[in-house]
């Protein structure tokens, strides 16, 4: 075996080494102070969360010229007597049910022996374990069995036998009244303490929240004071608005379960209300935690089923309501929070705080994904915990025709479309996306077979879409998809060929009479012939029906077979601007086979200004130039319909380079 010699690493390497080990020596610091000081830490964070519910109150006083101090007071005052309040009915209500649940024990045992009675025969383990415990029993009482006998025991067995015991028995003196004072307040000495301190914190973070803003705004930077200040504002007042919603919708819950569950008549109807409004706090599983409670309940009061079937009924129909209609319209879109972030953080919050971490772990992710949004320091918490893509939509799309799945890129597009065109995502997202193929195929990390697969992919992508119209939506509906959401605020909101005329067959002059009027042909290679097929999707949808051919219909002993029946313009596709002379070569074959034709170069380059895509045009002596798919389409209509020349891409200079033959 040949030993690989050693290879001294670069001073970047080492020190990307000793970040990651600080990070990681931080985090587990991090964790083992947030196990340890979680007596104190607990109720700085319940401090923090009332704070942003109890903010916008505050401010509301504020604006009604009641000082600051004595808002913050009032509010507080307020927040904790209908806390204490809540808490005192829960006590009473689960004192009662603790003094009825002997009287449920009858109902109970006949609806176990009911379900029993009802089952045809025992079976084989159930024969089974009634004979270990016949044999059990037995075996248990073997001084009964002697006695059974009859046998009388000899005077030397009596004499022999050891003394029977005395029994005695230790009292204690009566507690004195001291006693009975100190068992009676020992219990109530953490909570009292624990809540004391919540109170304390929740004031003073009022009060001091600009000075706390200014705090963190140092910690993460005063590089950018402006930007930083008017970020972490605006997360501040969205988390009040977010966390104050989700306390009346899940308080809003649990009236709707009290009420519905004693209209049914499950008794302590208040507190399951109550247990299922903070239950709702956990994603997921906490209203079907809160469930299970009344359910069994009910099974255990009513001799029957009825009283289990409707609780039953209550909570499928109100969850799916509140859930699915009434929090999407009051929200307006998701916390922010991936799925997987969410049960991850609840695992890992529950196993350092128990059950209040379990409560409090939606939250307090919610808090880290926004500092992560607004702070350049720990926008790693956004990437890992958020539910926006880790990768942009081109990268998305890019890697999804990669690796060959364009049924989900079609669903994630027409989640786009509900709020822009179809123009708009291929330019802004699919052809972005090939520009990352064409750079990848460049420097020789795509082969040949790759990029027809990439090319069939788009092609399959391309054919889902058919159907669609290209045009933003007359009724514009909010898309809900985070990677969808993503995309959308990628996109300008000023796209001026996002509204193009459709063009009808009759109207058309008599040379764009032809089957199809417009011949779209890729420049160089099979990514250019991707970007080709979404033109020709576009150009058709508009009224100008389009062919696509691949790039080796351009060659010197392919061009002259071209078909160009009825051809009035031909759109010469490339995505990649760093072969002029290719372009030129390219243009002066079509002008040779097409004298008569258009030939626009659709060159849609990043970073490539209009001078240069002039200066590109000129050289290959094209007739007209576009930056993009949707200028492409808006120069066709302009060429078949002159008349419908629109103002705005006449102030845009998007004028041709020379006259059409």
């Amino acid at each position: 075996m040949i030993r690989q010699p050693f290879k001294a690493r670069t001073s970047d390497e080492l020190m990307a080494l000793l970040s990651a080990m600080a990070t990681a020596v931080l985090a587990v610091i991090i964790i083992t102070m947030l196990y340890f000081g979680r007596e104190i830490i607990i109720p700085v964070a319940m401090a923090i969360l009332l704070s942003f519910v109890l903010a916008p109150l505050v401010g509301l006083l504020q604006r009604i010229r009641i000082p600051r101090g004595l808002a913050v007071v009032s509010v507080v005052i307020f927040a904790f007597a209908v806390i204490f309040a809540t808490g005192s009915l829960l006590a009473s209500q689960l004192t009662q049910l603790a003094g009825e649940l002997p009287r449920y024990q009858s109902t109970i045992t006949e609806k176990i022996q009911t379900f029993r009675e009802t089952t045809a025969s025992r079976g084989t383990l159930e024969r089974a374990s009634g004979m270990l415990k016949d044999l059990s029993k037995e075996l248990d009482k073997p001084k009964d069995a002697q006695q059974g006998t009859g046998l009388v025991p000899s005077p030397a067995a009596k004499a022999s036998a050891p003394p029977t015991p005395v029994p005695v028995e230790v009292r204690q003196p009566d507690p004195g009244a001291l006693e009975s004072l100190r068992s009676l307040i020992a219990p109530l000495l953490h909570p009292l303490a624990t809540t004391g301190m919540i109170i304390i914190f929740v004031i003073f973070i009022l009060l001091q929240r600009e000075d706390l803003r200014n705090r963190l705004i140092r910690l993460a930077g005063s590089h950018d004071l402006q930007r930083t200040t008017a970020a972490i504002d605006d997360a501040a007042a969205r988390l009040s608005r977010l966390f104050l919603i989700q306390l009346l919708l899940n308080g809003a819950f649990g009236l709707v379960i009290g009420i519905g569950l004693a209209l049914i008549g499950v008794p302590s109807a208040i507190l399951w209300g109550i247990l299922a409004a903070a239950l709702r706090f956990v994603p997921y599983i906490g209203a079907a935690i809160a469930a299970l409670f009344p359910l069994a309940l009910a099974a255990a009061v009513d001799p029957g089923w009825s009283m289990l079937l409707w609780t039953l009924a209550l909570f499928i129909v109100v969850e799916p309501i509140v859930g699915h209609v009434v929090e999407p319209m009051v929200y307006g879109q998701s916390t922010g929070l991936s799925p997987v972030a969410v049960v991850a953080s609840a695992t890992f919050w529950t196993a350092l705080w128990g059950p209040i971490g379990l409560v409090l772990a939606t939250p307090l992710t919610v808090c880290l994904v926004v500092l992560g949004r607004h702070v350049e320091r720990l926008e790693f918490l956004d990437i890992i915990l958020g539910d926006r893509p880790a990768l942009s939509p081109p990268e998305i799309f890019y890697q999804r025709m990669l690796a060959g799945d364009p049924t989900e890129a079609s669903e994630k597009a027409e989640e786009f479309l509900k709020e822009r065109s179809l123009s708009s995502y291929y330019d802004e997202i699919a052809v972005k996306g090939l520009q990352l193929a064409q750079a990848d195929a460049e420097r020789g990390a795509l082969d040949q077979e790759r990029l027809t697969k990439i090319r069939d992919a788009v092609g399959e992508f391309v054919n889902n879409l058919s159907d669609l119209e290209d045009r933003v939506p007359l009724l514009v509906k909010s898309t809900t998809d985070a990677e969808a959401t993503s995309a959308v605020e990628s996109v300008g909101a000023d796209d001026p060929f996002e509204s193009l005329p459709i063009l009808s067959r009759q109207d058309l002059p008599a040379g764009w009479q032809g089957e199809y009027p417009v011949l779209c042909v890729a420049g160089r290679n099979l990514i250019d012939e991707a970007a080709t097929l979404m033109l020709a999707q576009l150009s058709t949808e508009h009224g100008l029906p389009a062919r696509v051919e691949a790039a080796e219909a351009l060659s010197s002993s392919n061009i002259f077979r071209l078909e160009t029946t009825g051809v009035a313009i031909v759109c010469l596709v490339y995505l990649d601007a760093s072969s002029p002379a290719h372009m030129r070569y390219s243009v002066r074959r079509l002008r040779r086979k097409l004298p008569n034709a258009t030939i626009a170069l659709i060159c849609p380059v990043p970073e490539t200004d209009r001078a240069t895509l002039q200066q590109l045009g000129d050289g290959a002596k094209a007739d007209l130039v576009a930056a993009s798919l949707g200028e492409a389409v808006q120069i066709c209509i302009d060429a078949a319909r002159p008349e419908l020349n629109s103002v705005a891409v006449l102030k845009d200079g998007l004028l041709p380079t020379t006259t059409a033959a």
